[in-house]
């Protein structure tokens, strides 16, 4: 009876060493759903090459990322917005790391023969002014517009380098990017933007002002339609948060996975661009 009582108090000892492990190894990131893809891939490689530590990764939207992590309730709070430009987020209490860059585009259905518009027409597309295809020049159709919801950074993007303060129509929303793309490629005469990485085969890109939708384009600015890819923690990153991180900014991460599913390194940037939205030179660069 001795024995048997040592032994189970042993493999109970075990058994809350291993679940205190567990527990401790494991990070959740949350948030916009542009970053997603790159965040999911990196988490899945990241537990492959080290042992015992996960990424539990989540969308949401930007919104909800920055909002999850000031309240402490994630690890990392995942964004295509910098914190200071959403309301209600005290961005001095998290501390920003910029992982990539993503550029958002125009999506059309694949009926649309239509392949390039100007700004001005895509704002009056987005704001209600044009209602019917016809009027730019393509077939009696009228326009479906596909926004993101409200909190997404990707919606923020789209509407701050595109619709230039122009009050955007009201139309149907979804939280989710892949449920965008997936309306688009369904629905006769719908319009909405994606983020780079979302692009497939089952909708249609527009080019704007004769500009192609293209990391090249991205790269110098040509295309402005962009946004800094953010992974934020409050306070400095520390523990796994901080080796995951780091990890999604080596050159290996950098070069296997962030360019490979769409989206650009940061240090692939000819031009580097501030919160205000100025735009210059990257250093280094010539």
């Amino acid at each position: 009876m001795k024995h048997n009582k040592f032994w189970l108090l042993l493999l109970a000892g075990l058994f809350f060493l291993t679940g205190c492990k567990q527990q401790g190894a494991a990070i959740t990131a949350v948030g916009s759903s542009a970053l997603q893809p790159l965040v999911e891939a990196a988490g899945e490689r990241y537990s492959k090459d080290h042992a015992g530590e996960f990424v539990n990764v989540q969308g949401g939207g930007s919104g909800t990322g920055l909002s999850q992590i000031q309240s402490g309730a994630v690890d990392i709070g995942n964004s295509d917005l910098y914190a200071e430009e959403k309301s209600g987020i005290d961005a001095k209490k998290l501390v920003d790391h910029r992982v990539a860059v993503v550029g958002v585009t125009p999506i059309v259905n694949k009926d649309i023969p239509i392949k390039n518009l100007t700004m001005v027409q895509l704002r009056g597309i987005f704001s209600g002014r044009y209602t019917n295809w016809r009027q730019l020049g393509g077939p009696d159709v009228p326009i479906v517009i596909v926004n993101r919801a409200s909190g997404s950074g990707t919606r923020v993007t789209f509407e701050r380098w595109v619709m230039a303060k122009t009050p955007t129509k009201s139309a149907q929303e979804q939280d989710s990017t892949g449920m965008v793309r997936q309306i688009v490629s369904s629905t006769p005469g719908a319009i909405s933007y994606v983020a780079f990485p979302y692009v497939d085969k089952t909708v249609k890109t527009i080019s704007v002002d004769g500009v192609a939708p293209t990391d090249a384009n991205v790269q110098t600015n040509k295309w402005v339609i962009w946004s800094y890819e953010h992974m934020y923690t409050k306070g400095p990153a520390k523990g796994l948060a901080k080796r995951f991180v780091d990890y999604v900014l080596s050159d290996t991460v950098q070069q296997e996975i962030v360019k490979k599913l769409g989206y650009i390194a940061v240090n692939e940037m000819k031009v580097e661009r501030d919160l205000a939205g100025h735009v210059r030179e990257r250093a280094g660069q010539s």
